[in-house]
């Protein structure tokens, strides 16, 4: 299998944009259209989803642990889909099929040998870890909204029970569909770490045009009943802690992996120092700001910087979270954890590899904060 090949192929096929999961759908649907029940009435964001998994899987081929535990994990979380073997063997057809249309000339026996490999390998990783999840875990879990409410005019904080029990590592997500908006799933990531009693805490920001979030803030009540996806994620602490202190960057909700990590750090007898940049465009968006100014009162390790980008009403730190981190001094010596809007996460680990931070030291995950 030639690894540059592949990148080149999928370079040239790429530029076609929104064409290619077109095709790649329209030629799945019509020779198996049993499979067209496991999809959404609109395909809008799933054709997303299949090309920004397809550019991870060819942007990680050669990073065979990284590419292993993605795929891993897209074969424990399709379950919840109803997805089963014979459905890989129908899917990399219909994705070789594309491959195939969008190459032209350049399709050669040699590339389509590239291909056919790489999904046998993909399919038989994702297909393992679906049938090996199948002997610990239920495929998605019924979760029963306990509370609602409203921290500010875009977000809202639910409490969901789910049965059973999910276990996580703090910083992990799971996909939630809405009883309201059928086969449409969405990531949120738990906003504390694992509680006895089984609660899980989702901070849920309104999207314009989202229909999860849409169904999620304004159509959701105390006795909901909503379907969880298995978890996934690997902005999680290292095991064992590696012993630098931390960075932690929140935009907007992206602040509940990290609330999670620092529920984790409380429970450890000798916590890192940690500096968390919770960032939003209005001081309104800062919803969990008392929250987090009472955690960083109980603990002498935990400073809390807010920042807003687009409020000259705020009376504290202004501007784009990558700027004022930066303004902050020198983070090369911490391990950093981002997660919100993909640009600001994008723009800020930019920002901190230049300034020295290594590519070992900076967790990301994206999952598609903003919702189509």
């Amino acid at each position: 299998m030639d690894v540059a090949r592949l990148r080149e192929s999928f370079a040239r096929v790429a530029v076609h944009g929104d064409e290619l999961p077109l095709f790649f759908y329209s030629d799945l649907f019509i020779k198996h259209p049993e499979v067209r029940d496991m999809f959404p009435v609109s395909m809008a964001a799933q054709r997303g989803h299949l090309v920004d998994a397809l550019v991870t899987i060819v942007s990680q081929v050669d990073k065979v642990d990284d590419l292993t535990a993605f795929l891993q994990g897209l074969g424990r979380d399709h379950r919840k889909f109803g997805a089963v073997a014979e459905h890989y063997d129908a899917v990399g057809a219909s994705l070789l099929a594309t491959l195939e249309h969008f190459s032209g000339p350049a399709w050669t026996p040699e590339l389509a040998a590239d291909w056919k490999a790489a999904y046998e390998l993909i399919g038989s990783v994702m297909t393992a870890a679906a049938q090996a999840d199948e002997q610990l875990r239920p495929p998605w879990w019924r979760g029963t909204v306990v509370s609602h409410e409203r921290r500010s005019f875009d977000v809202s904080v639910l409490s969901v029970q789910p049965e059973p029990r999910i276990d996580y590592l703090p910083g992990q997500s799971v996909a939630i569909e809405s009883p309201s908006r059928p086969r449409l799933w969405r990531y949120y990531s738990m906003a504390s770490a694992p509680r006895q009693d089984g609660l899980l805490e989702f901070h849920i920001r309104l999207i314009d045009g989202g229909a999860v979030s849409m169904a999620l803030t304004s159509g959701t009540v105390a006795g909901t009943i909503l379907r969880l996806g298995p978890p996934v994620g690997v902005l999680t602490l290292s095991e064992p802690v590696s012993g630098r202190d931390l960075l932690l960057v929140a935009g907007s909700t992206g602040l509940a992996p990290l609330k999670a990590i620092l529920d984790q750090l409380t429970a450890l007898p000798q916590p890192p120092k940690v500096h968390l940049f919770f960032g939003a465009r209005t001081a309104d968006g800062l919803y969990d700001l008392d929250s987090l100014e009472k955690m960083a009162a109980q603990h002498s390790w935990l400073t809390i910087t807010p920042a807003v980008s687009a409020d000259p009403r705020f009376a504290g730190e202004t501007g784009s979270l990558p700027d004022v981190i930066a303004r902050h001094g020198d983070w090369s010596s911490r391990d950093a954890y981002l997660a919100g809007p993909t640009g600001m996460v994008q723009d800020a680990a930019a920002r901190l590899a230049s300034a020295g931070s290594r590519a070992d030291q900076i967790h990301i995950e994206d999952f598609g904060w903003s919702e189509p």
